[in-house]
């Protein structure tokens, strides 16, 4: 002891922080002033509520703030609070040592982590947050007194492993913490932080919804040209997810969701809610009214933003809203996680999961309970984002199957409901049908189409890339088979049709077998087809076979896979059939018949939007018979 200052080490393992912090791990250094006014915001909440239980303490909460004050020519940085307060021991106990658990294994991962930018998460997760001033300051000076105490406390280090303390008697209320700054290194990350435009930039990220007013000295021109002071508060304070709904008007959430969502548009659909219990936090979410340009781009903006307590985390915290509700904007506030947590924490924390499972169940319920008009603008913008869900959420898939909405031959306008569709269904039909394609109107031609339009089954029009992978992957609807209209063998004749139907194919076995002959290498097998009334052909699949247009898309993904032959189906009725097995029968040209086939079996690749594997061949050998015709 020296003039009452006392010489004091750190703890080993806050050594060692401190080593870490100095050596600039960490490559946002901006998070140290969140931390000190995140720290200030608890001195004051911890003041209020001790006033209003110990009514005998002597401290004054008249005016309660958080202060900024810099000084260019000293270069230090002051964050002030007339907050609660610390007593010597407390100063000696929370800031020379590290009394938190997991501090070692925090110190591991640091050393382990070769990402600067994911390693300056952990900064708040184990309580250190205060010792992040050391990325940008020399030297550290702490001033405080507790609340209905007379003397106070200086600390000071710089961060050499020693720190000193000593009483001291004019201190005021609560804590000032003084940053004596390295000099601005902008290769290092180390900004100008005595500058009033940095400063309000950090606050306004970090820490524009805290409670408590942050308010800082600031230049301001006069008429004359003299510059005056003046004092500016550089939050807003509005934490609108804090207040009740009644206590909000329409107006201020649009301007806030303008601000999250940074749209020029007014949200679609607001969502406030509030978690109580074991985990308790707020959350205030929009429903945008448009789809954003980067919403299908791996490097889009994805989920929602985080903050704790008020003080901002992360932004897009995937953590929270799984990527098919990617498109929900807003704050999720939660009160018992620490600063900073980690991504790699949050995916694998319990409670987060389950903040999870209930905002996706709040943001579902609504959009079911949206009005017609209001949906029917949220599906064409992000329908084709929600049936991602049906690949991602097998929980909520069947809350998810009655929100989808799905063009069909019922309508031309009017898209409809699965349960709609249902409904309709004619008596004894056990399937649901649908046909997928690029577009509508080359599926309403197809000839896949014509036997069901001919006797009058509604089928579903699926025009999303996604309509391919999810069909398959739910299989049915209310114990109703899910049957594409252009796979596998369909079953809409009566027994007199069958009967004609077998008639038919004994009829036409030599050509079908011919035909399965001359197409080996584009097509597994020729059937007579029970689906075409107008067409002479159509290519069809298996019924477990992958569709063409799966295949483009793996591929498109630079994932291989194997070409699937289709099935090629004759219309037994058609003219060209008709005189196909006429021609085959009495012996015709065989090298005739083959072109004939694969004129035939290119029209039906054509018919369905499909691509020819060499067009040049097809279009010469229809070239050759059309001028034969002449």
């Amino acid at each position: 002891m020296s003039d009452g200052v006392e010489t004091l080490e750190f703890q080993a393992e806050a050594r060692q922080l401190l080593q870490l912090m100095v050596h600039s791990i960490y490559s946002n250094k901006d998070v140290f002033l969140r931390e000190l006014i995140s720290n200030a915001s608890d001195a004051l909440d911890k003041l209020r509520l001790e006033s209003l239980v110990d009514k005998d303490l002597s401290a004054d909460t008249s005016d309660l703030h958080i202060e900024i004050e810099a000084d260019k020519d000293a270069r230090t940085l002051t964050v002030r609070d007339n907050g609660i307060g610390m007593a010597r021991d407390e100063v000696v106990r929370l800031i020379g040592t590290i009394a938190k658990s997991g501090t070692a294994e925090m110190l591991r991962k640091l050393r382990e982590s070769s990402d600067a930018a994911a390693s300056q998460e952990l900064i708040g997760q184990f309580g250190v947050g205060f010792y992040a001033t050391f990325m940008v300051a020399d030297k550290v000076t702490l001033l405080t007194r507790r609340a209905g105490q007379s003397g106070g406390t200086r600390w000071e280090s710089t961060g050499e492993g020693t720190y000193s303390i000593e009483e001291v008697e004019d201190a005021p209320q609560g804590t000032s913490v003084t940053l004596h700054l390295k000099p601005v290194d902008t290769e290092d990350n180390l900004h100008d932080y005595t500058a009033e435009w940095t400063i309000r930039e950090i606050v306004k990220r970090y820490s524009d919804f805290i409670s408590w007013p942050i308010r800082m000295t600031v230049g301001k021109p006069g008429e004359d040209g003299e510059t005056t002071r003046e004092e500016q508060t550089l939050n807003s304070m509005k934490a609108l997810w804090a207040r009740s709904r009644d206590e909000v008007d329409e107006a201020e959430y649009k301007e806030f969701y303008r601000h999250v969502a940074h749209d020029w548009a007014d949200p679609l659909e607001t969502i406030h809610m509030r978690g109580e219990g074991t985990f308790e936090y707020e959350a205030l979410l929009f429903v945008p009214s448009h789809a954003p340009l980067d919403l299908f781009s791996p490097q889009g903006r994805r989920g929602v933003q985080l903050y704790v307590k008020r003080v901002f985390i992360m932004d897009d915290c995937d953590a929270l809203m799984p990527n098919y509700l990617r498109f929900v904007k807003g704050v999720v506030d939660a009160h018992d996680l620490s600063l900073n947590i980690s991504r790699e924490i949050l995916q694998q924390d319990r409670q987060i999961r389950a903040v999870r499972r209930r905002l996706v169940k709040k943001v579902l319920a609504t959009l079911k309970d949206m009005p017609a008009e209001s949906y029917r603008t949220f599906w064409t913008e992000f329908g084709a984002v929600v049936k991602e869900g049906l690949l991602e959420d097998p929980d909520n898939t069947e809350t998810l199957l009655e929100l989808v909405r799905a063009a069909s031959t019922h309508d031309p306008a009017e898209p409809t409901t699965l349960r709609a569709y249902v409904e309709r269904m004619r008596d004894g039909q056990t399937e649901i049908y649908y046909a997928t394609g690029e577009n509508r109107a080359t599926i309403e031609n197809s000839p896949h189409l014509e036997a069901f339009r001919a006797k009058g089954y509604e089928v579903l029009i699926l025009t999303d890339p996604v309509d391919e992978v999810w069909v398959e992957r739910v299989g049915a609807y209310d114990g109703k088979t899910l049957r594409s209209v252009a796979k596998g063998q369909v079953d809409l004749e009566t027994e007199e049709e069958k009967e004609k139907a077998e008639a038919e194919r004994q009829e036409y076995a030599d050509l079908l077998t011919f035909l399965g002959g001359a197409l080996a290498d584009s097509v597994k097998e020729v059937r007579l087809s029970t689906r075409l009334t107008t067409s002479p052909a159509c290519v069809v699949g298996d019924a477990h076979d992958m569709t063409p247009t799966l295949e483009k898309m793996y591929r498109a993904m630079g994932q291989e896979v194997p070409q699937v032959k289709r099935i090629l189906e004759l219309n037994p009725a058609h003219p060209l059939v008709t005189g196909l097995r006429k021609a085959h029968g009495e012996g015709g040209d065989t090298a005739a018949l083959t072109e004939t086939a694969e004129l035939l079996y290119g029209m039906a690749l054509l018919a369905e939007g499909g691509e020819l594997a060499d067009p040049a061949r097809f279009t010469r050998i229809l070239a050759d018979r059309l001028a034969r015709s002449l």
